[in-house]
């Protein structure tokens, strides 16, 4: 299913806004890839404000190297809104893959009339001109799954297959770090994601 599976290095963004969980995303993946002894570096910024800002994750796996992917240097980005994938994009390279949650999340500016958020549609037709673009709404999913508040790991999950890490991993990863009583939630849209790109 993964489109570079056997390589052992990945450069990965993950982008979002503050709340929706996307450190929490780039720990189960660290976690895991130190479950299997695979070399990780990762680094994350935070907007100006914690809930609602911007948050972006660089994780490199397999590599000796620093943590902060150079521009140009991502294989792949995981967005979990659809404006944080366009406002990261000078990071990933020509050609690669985004996996984006299509729910957007309309920020202060929108909401006070000073600036409009584009269509989602246009969004997505832009960015599949350049790079492979998987889309679906993850918080449906999430919300189908048992919990909304799980749309990180289903997007985990839908990573899961061009990561160079097994699935089982990842899901020791998700069981040690969610917490304990939405377990069976979070494994279950773990599981969903995953299956939305492989049927994609």
């Amino acid at each position: 299913m993964s489109q570079i599976e056997g390589e052992k290095k990945l450069d990965l963004l993950i982008t979002g806004v503050g709340g929706q969980g996307a450190i929490l995303a780039s720990d189960i993946i660290g976690k895991a890839a130190v479950f299997t002894g695979l070399p990780i570096r990762a680094a994350e910024t935070h907007g100006m404000a914690q809930r609602g800002g911007s948050v972006v994750n660089h994780i490199r796996l397999g590599t000796d190297l620093g943590s902060m992917i150079p521009k140009k240097g991502a294989d792949i980005m995981l967005a979990l809104e659809p404006m944080e994938a366009v406002r990261y994009l000078d990071f990933l390279k020509d050609g690669g893959v985004i996996i984006v949650n299509t729910q957007s999340i309309i920020p202060v500016t929108v909401t006070s009339g000073i600036a409009k958020y584009p269509d989602v549609q246009e969004i997505l037709d832009v960015l599949s001109e350049k790079y492979i673009v998987k889309a679906f709404n993850a918080d449906e999913l999430a919300y189908e799954a048992g919990n909304r508040l799980a749309m990180n790991v289903a997007m985990v999950g839908a990573i899961s297959g061009y990561l160079p890490i097994p699935k089982e991993a990842l899901l020791e990863s998700v069981k040690a770090l969610v917490p304990q009583k939405t377990v069976e939630i979070n494994i279950r849209a773990f599981e969903m994601g995953r299956r939305k790109i492989e049927e994609s």
